[in-house]
C-alpha cells in the first residue's frame, strides 16, 4: 500500500482520537455533574458506547463525507490529507483551551477548501434548485405555524407577543424540517444539510429536551428529591451511553468516509464501498480518544452553562440521543457538540432564564459559525502553499 494511503490512514484514525478526546463531553457531562458516574468510569462506558456506536447505524454518515461534499476528482489523497490535518489541528487547539468545537464542521470545512484548492469551484456539489426551493417553502411554512402557535400562547399568558412569535418561528422552523424529511416531503444532501444543521441542531436539542423535562416533571411532580434521584441515576446512565453510541455512529464515521475516499482515490477501491476493518479501526480510535477524556470541555459543558439534577440529565441525553440518530440515518454529519449543548441548556431553561449562563453557550455558537469557513480558509491556504512549493 503506497505511503501516501497509509500515511492518510493514520491521519484519519488521529482525527477520530482527537475527536473522541474533545467528544467525551458529551455524553459524560450530565452524568459527572449530578455524579451518577464517576468522571474515569463515565469515560469508559462512554468508550464503550462510542466503539458500538459504528455497528448500529448505517454508513451513511460516511457516504456524505466520502461522496456528497466536492466531486471525486477533487478528492485526492493530498487533498485529502490536508483536510484531516487541518481538522486535527483545529480539533486539538480546541481542546487545549477548553472549547467544544464541531470536528464534524471542521473536517467538512477542510473537505471542502482542499477540494476548492485541488480543483477549483467546480469541485463543489452544489445542491439543486428542486431542493432549494423545497427548503424554503418548509422554512416558510415551519416559520408561518410556529409563530403563530406560540404567538397565541404568549398572548394567553400576557408575555410579550412580538418575542413570543420570533421564538415561535425560529422553533417552527427547527421542527417542520426534520419532521417533513422523516415523513419522506423533503429530502436535503450535501452541503446543504451540513449548513442547515448547523442552526437547527441545536435548536432541535433545547427544544426536545425543554419538552421532555417539562413532560418528567409533571410526571413526578409530587415525588420528593430523593425518590427522583433513585429512579433517574440509572436511567441517565443509560440515556448517556444511548447519547454516546449516537456520537460514536455519527462522528466515529469521518474517518470511515476520509478512509474509503482514500483507497477509492488511491484506486485501491473501485467503488466507494465501506471495508469492515475500516469501521473496527474507525470506531477504535474514537472509543479510545474518549477513554482519555477532555477535561476542560467536560467542566465547560458540564458545570458552566447550568445546573443539572439527575432527572434533568436523563432529559438531556436521551433527547440529544434522540437527534443523533435522527440525523445519522439521514447521512447528515452533524456537530454532536451543537446538538448536546443545546439539551442541556433546554433542561436549564425549564427553570427559567436566569438558571442558564446565557454568554457559555453565545461563545460556543460563535465557534460553531466560524469553524467550517476557518477551516476551509486553512485547508485552500495549506494546499495552495504546496502546490507553489511543487509538492501537489
Amino acid at each position: 500500500m503506497d505511503f501516501v494511503i497509509v500515511s492518510g490512514i493514520l491521519l484519519a484514525l488521529l482525527l477520530n482520537f482527537v475527536n473522541g478526546i474533545n467528544d467525551a463531553s458529551h455524553s459524560i457531562a450530565t452524568v459527572v455533574e449530578t455524579r451518577a458516574l464517576s468522571p474515569w468510569r463515565a469515560s469508559i462506558l462512554s468508550a464503550l458506547a462510542n466503539f458500538i456506536g459504528p455497528f448500529v447505524f448505517t454508513t451513511a454518515v460516511a457516504a456524505t463525507i466520502g461522496t456528497a461534499l466536492v466531486i471525486p476528482k477533487a478528492l485526492t489523497p493530498l487533498s485529502i490529507i490536508i483536510a484531516m490535518l487541518t481538522a486535527i489541528f483545529l480539533v486539538v487547539f480546541a481542546t487545549h483551551v477548553g472549547l467544544p468545537v464541531s470536528s464534524s464542521h471542521a473536517l467538512v470545512g477542510g473537505i471542502l477548501g482542499a477540494g476548492v484548492a485541488a480543483f477549483g469551484p467546480g469541485a463543489l456539489i452544489l445542491p439543486q434548485v428542486v431542493m432549494m426551493e423545497n427548503l424554503a417553502i418548509s422554512v416558510m411554512t415551519g416559520a408561518l405555524a410556529g409563530g403563530i402557535l406560540v404567538g397565541i400562547l404568549a398572548h394567553s399568558f400576557q408575555e410579550e407577543v412580538k418575542s413570543g412569535m420570533l421564538l415561535g418561528a425560529i422553533i417552527g422552523i427547527s421542527v417542520t424540517i426534520p419532521l417533513l424529511m422523516i415523513a419522506g416531503f423533503l429530502v436535503l444532501t450535501g452541503i446543504l444539510s451540513i449548513v442547515v444543521f448547523i442552526f437547527i441542531s441545536p435548536v432541535i436539542g433545547f427544544t426536545t429536551a425543554f419538552l421532555v423535562d417539562i413532560l418528567v416533571s409533571h410526571l413526578f411532580r409530587y415525588s420528593r428529591q430523593n425518590r427522583m434521584k433513585r429512579i433517574f441515576q440509572p436511567l441517565q446512565v443509560a440515556a448517556s451511553l444511548f447519547q454516546a453510541a449516537g456520537h460514536g455512529a455519527n462522528d466515529g464515521q469521518h474517518a470511515v468516509g476520509v478512509i474509503t475516499a482514500l483507497l477509492v482515490a488511491g484506486g485501491l477501491l473501485s467503488s466507494f464501498v465501506v471495508p469492515l476493518w475500516v469501521i473496527v479501526l474507525s470506531a477504535a480510535a474514537i472509543a479510545l480518544g474518549t477513554s482519555f477524556g477532555g477535561w476542560k470541555v467536560i467542566n465547560k459543558l458540564a458545570k458552566e452553562i447550568t445546573k443539572i439534577r439527575p432527572y434533568q440529565g436523563f432529559c438531556a441525553a436521551t433527547s440529544g440521543g434522540a437527534v443523533l440518530a435522527m440525523v445519522t440515518s439521514f447521512g447528515i454529519p452533524v456537530s454532536s457538540t451543537q446538538v448536546m449543548s443545546g439539551s442541556i441548556v433546554g433542561v436549564g431553561a425549564t427553570r427559567g432564564v436566569r438558571a442558564v449562563r446565557w454568554e457559555i453557550p453565545r461563545q460556543m455558537m460563535e465557534a460553531w459559525v466560524i469553524t467550517i469557513p476557518l477551516a476551509f480558509i486553512i485547508a485552500w491556504c495549506g494546499y495552495m502553499i504546496l502546490a507553489v512549493a511543487g509538492l501537489q
